[in-house]
């Protein structure tokens, strides 16, 4: 069940690679088949000493809106993806953490996409500072696990990483 390319081609439109591949299915027919390379990256879902999780509220162009989410971020290069999550978590929330929780990985869209992102949990927080982006604009909001569920239940909390990684660790801990 190997899909045969025949010919592949790649354009780079800013942070996104495309690639257009023409295949030959198992089945002996050809099909044009198109997909972005997109950087691969990380989620936490930080927890505090008393059980809360440190959300992010954050203004998203691309839908125009602000939208709940977990930090997260994309691994340059050759990065570790822990080293990464530790940098992000502290650049997005002003946290550090002295426990991590490794949750496996993901894709989110394996049928359009490369991207993989691995997923962390992060306790023991001690503050530190915030040091967003110019273009990050960001609202911390620390809310109880209940609250998180009642924002996931009602459909306001959209951020796919961050539903995979509260996922994850609520199958990992129960």
């Amino acid at each position: 069940m190997v899909w045969k390319i025949t010919n592949s081609s790649k354009k780079q439109v800013d942070r996104y690679g495309i690639t257009i591949d023409q295949v030959v299915l198992p089945n002996g027919e050809e099909k044009t088949f198109s997909y972005l390379n997109i950087t691969k990256g990380v989620c936490i879902l930080p927890i505090t000493e008393n059980h809360e999780v440190v959300c992010l509220k954050q203004y998203r162009h691309a839908v125009k809106s602000w939208q709940w989410e977990l930090p997260a971020g994309m691994i340059d290069g050759d990065g570790i993806p822990l080293e990464v999550a530790k940098k992000e978590l502290e650049e997005e929330t002003g946290y550090v953490a002295e426990h991590w929780l490794d949750l496996g990985s993901f894709y989110p869209s394996a049928g359009s996409t490369t991207e993989e992102i691995f997923l962390f949990a992060a306790a023991g927080l001690t503050p530190t500072q915030q040091k967003l982006e110019n273009s990050e604009q960001i609202e911390l909001h620390t809310v109880t696990m209940q609250e998180l569920k009642d924002i996931i239940s009602n459909g306001d909390f959209k951020h796919g990483a961050g539903l995979a990684a509260v996922l994850r660790y609520k199958f990992k801990t129960d």
